[in-house]
C-alpha cells in the first residue's frame, strides 16, 4: 500500500465485515447484505451525504461480486465512457460473464441525455448500475432509471462508528500504525464530533494532525484537542445549501417556528447560515410563516418579519444573523392561528371550481357618470354613516350567501 495515498483511501473496507455503519442496510439480516452475499445484485442508487460510505460500499460490492467492475465519475465522464464500459462488458475475452457492474459517482451530475444513454444497457442487464449521489435521486435522476433501480438511503455515520474507524486507522499498518501517536479517547471523540457524520472528514483531519505535529521529547506525536480542532478547521456543515438537505433544514426551521419552539428555530437558522444560505431567502420564509401560521393571533408578527427582511437587505451578513434570529424568535413565541390561511385556500378553491355568482350591484363601482342608471352602486350604504360604523348589508353574491371563510379560532385577536 502506498502511504502517500490519502488515509481515507488506504483503509477503505474490502469486505462487508470490515464495513462500519449503515447497519440498517448492510446488517446480516438486511436485504442488501443478503443480495450482495448471494451475488444477485440489481441496479441500485446509493443516496446519502458526503463521507457516509457510498463509494466504500460500491468498492465492497466490487470485491464480492463475480462480475467485472468499472468506475466512472459523472463530473469528468460522458456517453463515450458509458459505451466503452458496455463494449468491454460485451467482449467475451475480457468479460466471460457478459455483465458489468458500472459504478457512477455523483450520478446526479449526468444530464438527461447521458442518463438516457444508460437505459438500454440497464434494461437488458448488460450493466448493473450502482449510482452514488448526495442529491435526492427522485429529483435529480431520470424516473426511468429510478424505476429500474433500488434506491438505498444512507445516513450520516454515528459518532461511535467514526470513533471505531479512527481507532482502526491508528493501529493499521496501512493506516497510521507506523507512527508513534499519543492521543486520548476524548480527543478521538472530539474529531468524531466535529466531523458531523462524515468519516472522510474525520480521517483527513486525523491525518493532517499527525503529519503536521512534531515529535515530543519522548519520540511521540501527541495529538491534543487543540491540534485536532485546528486540523479539522471548523465543524463541517451538515448540508449543501443547494442540496436536498437544504429543503430538509428550511422545513425543520419553519415547522419549529410553527410549533412555537424558539430554540429549535434558532438552531436550524444557525445551520442554514453556517451552510451559506442566502439571508434574504431565510427572511422570506419567516415572513411567510408569520402570515400563514401566526396570522390573526398576532398580526404584528408580519410587521416584524417584513421589517426584518428589509433590514437584512440593508445590513447584510454577518450582522443580519441578529435580525433573523430576532424575527424567527418573535414568530416562534407568538400565539398561532391559521384561520386566514384556511380561509384564503377555501375561497380560492371555490372561485376555481364553483359558479360563485356575480358581485351585487350596490357594491360595484360606478366609475363613470351615467352608470348608476344601470344599477351600479345603487343602494349602497356607507358604514361610517351608521352607529358603530357598521350596518346590515349584503356583500357576497347571492350564490355564496352564508359561506364562511374566516372562521375565528380561540387565538384570534377579535375573540
Amino acid at each position: 500500500m502506498d502511504l502517500k495515498e490519502p488515509l481515507a483511501y488506504r483503509i477503505r473496507p474490502k469486505t462487508l465485515e470490515e464495513f462500519v455503519g449503515q447497519e440498517h442496510i448492510v446488517g446480516k439480516d438486511k436485504l442488501l447484505y443478503r443480495t450482495i452475499q448471494a451475488d444477485r445484485l440489481s441496479s441500485i442508487i446509493l443516496w446519502g451525504p458526503p463521507g457516509c460510505g457510498k463509494t466504500s460500499l460500491a468498492k465492497v460490492i466490487s470485491e464480492t461480486t463475480k462480475y467485472k467492475f468499472a468506475k466512472i465519475n459523472a463530473v469528468t465522464s460522458g456517453v463515450a465512457d458509458i459505451k466503452n464500459a458496455v463494449e468491454e462488458a460485451d467482449n467475451p475475452l475480457l468479460n466471460p460473464s457478459g455483465k458489468c457492474i458500472l459504478f457512477i459517482d455523483e450520478i446526479h451530475r449526468f444530464n438527461k441525455l447521458q442518463q438516457d444513454a444508460l437505459l438500454p444497457y440497464v434494461e437488458d442487464g448488460t450493466i448493473i448500475l450502482i449510482g452514488a449521489t448526495t442529491e435526492n435521486p427522485y429529483f435529480e435522476v431520470n424516473k426511468a432509471l429510478i424505476s429500474r433501480s433500488m434506491v438505498i438511503k444512507l445516513e450520516p455515520l454515528k459518532k461511535e462508528n467514526i470513533v471505531q474507524v479512527l481507532k482502526n486507522a491508528l493501529t493499521r499498518k496501512d493506516g497510521l500504525g507506523e507512527y508513534n501517536i499519543k492521543i486520548s479517547e476524548d480527543t478521538i471523540d472530539t474529531i468524531a464530533e466535529i466531523s458531523n457524520g462524515d468519516v472522510r472528514t474525520a480521517l483527513n483531519g486525523l491525518e493532517v494532525a499527525v503529519l503536521t505535529t512534531k515529535m515530543n521529547s519522548n519520540g511521540e506525536i501527541e495529538i491534543t484537542d487543540e491540534i485536532a480542532s485546528q486540523s479539522m478547521n471548523t465543524k463541517k456543515a451538515m448540508f449543501d445549501k443547494k442540496g436536498d438537505s437544504h429543503y430538509d433544514n428550511i422545513s425543520a426551521m419553519i415547522k419549529s417556528m410553527r410549533g412555537s419552539d424558539p430554540d429549535a428555530a434558532i438552531f436550524y437558522l444557525a445551520r442554514a447560515l453556517n451552510a451559506g444560505e442566502d439571508p434574504v431567502f431565510l427572511a422570506r420564509r419567516i415572513v411567510i410563516c408569520s402570515a400563514e401560521d401566526v396570522g390573526m393571533a398576532n398580526p404584528n408578527a408580519l410587521v416584524v418579519a417584513t421589517s426584518a427582511m428589509e433590514a437584512v437587505r440593508m445590513v447584510g451578513m454577518p450582522e443580519a444573523k441578529l435580525i433573523l434570529a430576532e424575527a424567527a424568535t418573535y414568530v416562534a413565541i407568538s400565539k398561532k392561528s391559521n384561520a386566514t390561511y384556511l380561509g384564503i385556500n377555501r375561497a380560492l378553491e371555490d372561485v376555481q371550481n364553483k359558479d360563485t355568482g356575480r358581485i351585487p350591484m350596490h357594491i360595484r363601482n360606478a366609475a363613470a357618470s351615467g352608470m348608476q342608471q344601470f344599477g351600479y352602486g345603487e343602494g349602497y350604504k356607507y358604514p361610517h354613516d351608521f352607529p358603530g360604523h357598521w350596518c346590515e348589508q349584503q356583500y357576497l353574491p347571492d350564490e355564496m350567501l352564508g359561506i364562511k371563510y374566516y372562521v375565528k379560532d380561540e387565538n384570534c385577536l377579535d375573540n
